[in-house]
């Protein structure tokens, strides 16, 4: 079957800037991100195979989450410019490969993933969603009941952490139980840190589990709260005791709004080209000029077969 790889393009960036040391051509340009970017995406095309990959990127404006609450992300620190400087770089060795760069005003990259999956499930293709950042877990679909193909997350190895394949099984060894699609309910109780989602005040990770274990959503959660003979019944062996209680109905519209951040969109007005997704399909040449220019001569023999190697490849074996 085929693979699309969809790679969340500032996950690995910024991941690349902080793993490789300074690093500079003889021209005095700085690259390190650029080319731990580029080592990650060939070792990824190396060692999943690929038929198809595309990228997507943030953009600089705010997204709809900015807009629905003004501290989304508030407290991350401004990016460096020396990572700002690379991006161009970066986009440059992607549209040298001819892959094509996914992104849409007012969404994320995660939205963008997000669409793109969806609309892959379509087809006879296994999509692998390739990003250090854990948010995208919530769209793993080991079985779509209306598509046909899969969609798992790759978080790749990172200093003495293994890469790491996550399907539902995988998912919900890592949260107790919980289905991938569940997470968002599970930030809308517990938060999200590194997002600046603020879920329910006094609710934490564990007790948060526990009761999307028992609810299914906060939907569940809240009609229950709603209902006193619900509730009554609720409490009975569970961790719903008075204090949670009075936490959960303090932070109702709190939690409401945080499942709204966590949410990814599925349905971002673009198109999925497979077409223009091939990975064979680069002048191979291109890129090796690019990269000597950029002094990756060490990445040269790590580049993927071009159609014409491919054709070549298939007649011979």
């Amino acid at each position: 079957m085929n693979r699309l790889i969809l790679i969340d393009g500032h996950a690995l960036l910024f991941r690349a800037f902080y793993a490789f040391p300074p690093l500079t051509t003889s021209q005095g340009e700085l690259v390190n991100a650029v080319y731990g970017f580029t080592s990650i995406l060939l070792t990824v095309i190396k060692e999943l195979k690929p038929t198809h990959l595309a990228v997507s990127f943030d953009l600089a404006a705010p997204t709809f989450r900015h807009e629905a609450f003004k501290d989304y992300k508030a407290q991350r620190a401004e990016t460096p410019k020396e990572l700002i400087d690379q991006e161009a770089r970066v986009r440059q060795v992607v549209t040298t490969l001819n892959l094509p760069i996914y992104e849409q005003a007012g969404f994320e990259a995660d939205d963008v993933i997000g669409t793109l999956a969806e609309q892959a499930k379509t087809k006879e293709v296994i999509t692998t969603i390739v990003t250090g950042d854990l948010d995208a877990l919530q769209l793993v679909d080991d079985d779509p009941q209306k598509g046909k193909g899969k969609v798992e997350v790759f978080i790749p190895a990172r200093g003495k952490k293994p890469a790491i394949t996550y399907d539902e099984k995988a998912v919900e060894d890592r949260f107790g139980g919980l289905e991938p699609e569940q997470l968002i309910d599970y930030k809308a109780l517990a938060g999200d840190q590194s997002d600046n989602i603020p879920g329910v005040k006094g609710i934490g990770p564990k007790t948060a589990i526990q009761l999307i274990k028992q609810f299914g959503s906060i939907e569940n959660l809240y009609q229950s709260l709603e209902d006193p003979k619900k509730m009554i019944l609720s409490k009975k062996g569970s961790s719903l005791s008075d204090t949670i209680i009075l936490k959960l109905i303090a932070g109702k519209e709190s939690a409401f709004q945080s499942k709204h951040l966590a949410t990814i969109i599925k349905n971002v007005p673009l198109r999925l080209d497979m077409k223009h997704c091939q990975v064979e399909n680069y002048d191979k040449e291109k890129v090796v000029q690019l990269f000597k220019e950029l002094e990756f001569r060490s990445l040269i023999n790590k580049l993927p077969n071009d159609a014409f190697e491919q054709q070549v490849q298939e007649v011979l074996f």
